[in-house]
This record gives structure tokens, sequence and C-alpha cells, in this order.
């Protein structure tokens, strides 16, 4: 087998083998394969795209480079949720415990955020003292104990997938709905879950900026987990506004203590009782969709839930006393954006709130950046919301950073018009 061979193949539009895909990244994760051919592979494939048979034997090679994680241990049914990424989107932080108290078992590895979106490890270590590492016996063994683990992506989990993003990133390859899925699903499919809901943001906000885009790349992701013998969700969401209120590491965490305590916004609830239905019929515990939706919100409400993000914050070592008190977690200096005129929020730019977030510390432009836990931005109006001028539109929680970009970042993104406006949040379910 020859790569040159495997490069022409697919630049001339015809389907790879199993063995192909396999030697193909086989030999580019162990170098034997140069940047400059497997380039052209995906230039190749960028015009000649994938069928599903192709991009799940991609997923499964790129999840084969490195560790999976077996869970077998741990009896019963175990799920895991993936979000494509959004602005606020802090669902993870209040659907495990959720589930959790509910008896599934959610076996959950994270990432960091990057760019605009937020990352739940980043979150999780504004808790003063958690440990987002945790050796794969004890996570396991946590998961056994209290139903729930929540840590970082281990480094040796899909190799080959980070060796070829890199290389995506800097040949404007990046945006290939199957290579985007096989990205995502090995490493989903590393991470040994029996169930997967996929949250497929779009929006100003998310990857796909488009409704058929988004369903292009659902649809995908769930052929090839269905293939790999998983069972497989994948809900389309709205990301045109951000998800809830609060924006920023911390103050994510502090909204979802407010939503634990059966606080939480309309969205922020609507779109984890959604995803965590799903899951709860996916694991056996309940037979009827309305039903489990009904027994998740008695359990924001009745302190089931945040009993179990108790339990998980204390497994990991982290500060019982902060959960009790959210507000030591944020900054102390607060700026407000005000109304410039009176009317009704319109639009709110998803992206544009994500980058305020980002200039005053909240994000990382590059992997090696410094974040500040504790800053971001409280919105205080959503779309659809009437607004008097002079009314504060957010609150910044701010350091020493990015203040002028991220007020001027805010008002442009928030538009205020005469006519008032309602958004779909959830728009459509793919099994």
């Amino acid at each position: 087998m020859h790569i040159i061979d495997i490069i022409a193949k697919k630049r001339d539009g015809m389907a790879l083998s199993k063995d192909e895909i396999s030697f193909l990244i086989e030999n580019y994760t162990k170098g034997k394969i140069p940047d400059y051919q497997m380039s052209a592979f995906l230039m190749a494939t960028y015009f000649q795209k994938m069928n599903d048979e192709e991009a799940t034997f991609l997923a499964l090679a790129m999840r084969d480079s490195g560790d999976s994680i077996d869970l077998s241990s741990i009896p019963g049914i175990k799920v895991d949720k993936h979000s494509t990424g959004g602005v606020g989107d802090k669902v993870t932080l209040i659907l495990g415990p959720l589930l959790a108290s509910l008896g599934v078992k959610f076996a959950k590895m994270s990432g960091r955020g990057l760019g605009h979106t937020g990352g739940t490890i980043d979150k999780l270590e504004s808790i003063p003292g958690y440990q987002v590492e945790l050796k794969v016996e004890d996570f396991i063994k946590q998961v056994n104990d209290i139903g729930i683990a929540i840590v970082g992506q281990s480094g040796d989990v899909a190799p080959a997938d980070k060796k070829l993003y890199a290389l995506r990133d800097v040949t404007a390859t990046v945006d290939v709905i199957p290579l985007i899925a096989s990205s995502i699903m090995s490493k989903k499919l590393a991470s040994g879950a029996d169930a997967i809901v996929l949250d497929v943001k779009v929006g100003h906000g998310a990857f796909m900026k488009t409704e058929s885009e988004a369903i292009k790349l659902a649809e995908l992701m769930v052929s090839i987990g269905r293939l790999s013998g998983k069972k497989m969700t994948a809900i389309l969401t709205g990301m045109d506004e951000p998800l809830g209120h609060k924006i920023g590491n911390a103050l994510e965490v502090y909204e979802a203590i407010e939503t634990l305590h059966g606080k939480g916004p309309k969205d922020l609830v609507d779109v984890t009782v959604e995803i965590g239905a799903h899951l709860l019929l996916d694991a056996g515990i309940e037979s009827d969709f309305e039903n489990a939706k009904k027994r998740l919100h008695e359990a924001l409400k009745n302190g089931k839930a945040y009993h179990k993000f108790l339990e998980l914050v204390k497994a990991q070592g982290g500060d019982i006393k902060a959960i009790g008190n959210p507000d030591t977690l944020l900054s102390k200096h607060l700026i407000p954006v005000f109304a410039n005129q009176d009317g009704f929020i319109t639009d709110i730019n998803a992206l544009e709130i994500g980058k305020a977030a980002m200039r005053l510390g909240a994000g990382r432009e590059t992997k090696e950046d410094e974040i500040y836990l504790d800053v971001g931005l409280d919105l205080l109006k959503k779309i659809g919301d009437p607004v008097t001028k002079g009314e504060p539109l957010a609150m910044l929680y701010v350091r020493d950073k990015g203040i002028k970009e991220a007020t001027e970042l805010i008002l442009n993104a928030i538009q205020i018009g005469q006519k008032q406006r309602h958004l779909t949040l959830i728009k459509k379910t793919i099994k």
C-alpha cells in the first residue's frame, strides 16, 4: 500500500477502504507519512468529501491511535454528552450531577476552551482545589462510588486527531464536515460511553452558522456512533445568543449552582433537561420522554442534583465552602454597560459576546495563554426583553485588561429595535 495511491484515489472521488484509512492514520501518526503528503490528502478530501462509512473508518482509526478507556467494570449503561461549542454553555456542570442523582453513570472527559468557546475543565478549575486529572482506575472507582466523574482529556486519547487537527488548522481544511465529525467522534468513541447525546450548536456563536450545515454534521456523527455500536442522539440548539446569562469560567460555575438550586434561566434549563431526558431513556432509567423530563425538573427543584454536585466537587478535591458561597469565586470589580435607547432586544451576537469575555481574560487565543478564572460578564437582557435608555444591559466582572474593547463589543453585539422577537431554542432531534 502506498500513500500516493491513496491520495490519487481520493483526488479522483473514490471511496477509501478501512485498510487504506488505517494505513494512512497509523503511518502519519508514526511520522512515516510527511505533512506535505497528508496536506495533499486533506485538500483532496476537502473537495471530494467522504461517505459515512469512510468517516466512520477515519474516526475508528484515530480512536485506535491511542488509549481507549474501558468502562466495562462500571455496571450499567455509561452515558456522555458532547457540545460542538458555544458561548455560556455550562450544561455539563448541571447535567452530570442531575443524571447521577437519578442513578445514571456519567463518565465524562472534557476539554479546555479555545477562542470564544469556553471549556468545561477551565470552569471546574475555577473551583479552588478541584483536580481535573485522575488516573484511569481512580476515574472508574469514582464513577462506581458516586455515579459521576468529570476530568480532563488524557494526552494519550486519539493522538492522531491532535496531529491531524494541527495540520488542518494551517492548510485551510478545518471546515470539512466528515473531518469535523470523525475528529469529534474519535474522542467520544475512545472515552468508552455506551450512549452519547450530541448538542450541535447553530447560529452566530457556533461553528455551524446555518441549520443545513448543522444537520449534516449531526447526521454524520450519529451515523458514525451507530456504526460503532453506540446509542446516539443529536439535538440542534440555537446559539444566536449566549446560553443563560453568565459568560466566564467562575461566572458559569455560579450560574450552574443557581440552576442546581432550581433557579436557573429557562433556556439553560430547557437544553439541559432535553439532553438529560434522552440519556435517561438510553440508560433504561425511564421509558417515557415526558416523564423523564418531569423527573429531571424535580431533581433540580428538590436539591438532589445540587447535593450530587457537592459530592462530585468533594470527591475531586474541590472546596465545598466555595460552592456554598460562589460570590467568592468572582472578581469584585464590576463595570456596567448601559443601553443607549429604548425598545426591545432584537439580537445578541453570541460570537461577539464570547470575544468580549475573551478580551477581559476569560478565554485564550492560543493553547498556551493564561486565563483569568474570575472575570467575564453577566448579560442582564435576552432577545425579546424590553429595555429603556440608561438601563444596564450587562455587568462586566473585570481585572486589568480589555475593559474598553469588551464594552464596545457588547454594545455592537446587542441590537435594540421596536419589534419584539422570540427565538426557537431546540430546533431538531436526530436519532
